[in-house]
């Protein structure tokens, strides 16, 4: 796989308040450049939610109310959020998550395209047992010494995930080719199905 012919991608991942639909806690971005994960580019930001964090939800990620009491809210750092995702990629484990979540928060903004670590880890490691991240670290055993935080901190996760992506990347020859095996149907980026011919 020749890195330097992927397009901007950033890893996300995002940590909520435990409520339904969620409000944000935790947002991350990571790019990849150059087949590994630039964490002097990245984006991290803590978020005070307008409904509290339940007991749930801090005891998985640990960002509690009194942690989150003098962060900026959504409505202050959204801007700021957007303008570095732009128009990239972005990829995410079962992303349909990420971005669901993402999307209601930024309505306005759509990525060219969104990869789904899990859905390239079913295609990439047929007979695994389990396609969950921990899973998934355990097998393929990426060196995260460099990881921020801590695992369920939106940091970590996404510095797992984007090593997870490089290890699978070398399974495939070029982009297009991981596009196909990453892209779930449905999100941006999807590879459009060849229509059969007509016959007259």
């Amino acid at each position: 796989m020749n890195f330097a012919t992927w397009p901007t991608l950033f890893v996300v991942d995002v940590e909520g308040n435990g409520a339904n639909p969620p409000d944000l806690v935790e947002v991350a971005a990571l790019p990849v450049h150059d087949g590994g994960p630039d964490t002097s580019t990245a984006g991290a930001w803590l978020i005070r939610p307008p409904r509290p964090v339940t007991p749930r939800a801090a005891g998985i990620h640990g960002l509690t109310n009194g942690l989150l009491a003098q962060s900026p809210t959504w409505r202050e750092i959204a801007e700021q959020v957007h303008a570095l995702l732009g128009k990239a990629w972005i990829c995410a484990h079962n992303a349909h998550t990420d971005y669901r979540v993402l999307k209601a928060h930024l309505p306005n903004w759509e990525p060219a395209g969104v990869l789904d670590t899990l859905r390239l880890a079913k295609a990439t490691y047929k007979d695994l047992p389990r396609y969950s991240l921990d899973a998934l670290i355990k097998h393929t055993a990426p060196d995260l010494t460099a990881a921020p935080a801590q695992r369920h901190r939106a940091t970590y996760d996404a510095y797992a995930t984007a090593q997870l992506l490089i290890a699978m990347a070398s399974h495939y020859d070029t982009w297009d080719q991981l596009v196909a095996a990453a892209v779930p149907p449905g999100l941006p980026g999807a590879p459009m199905p060849e229509e059969d011919p007509t016959l007259w």
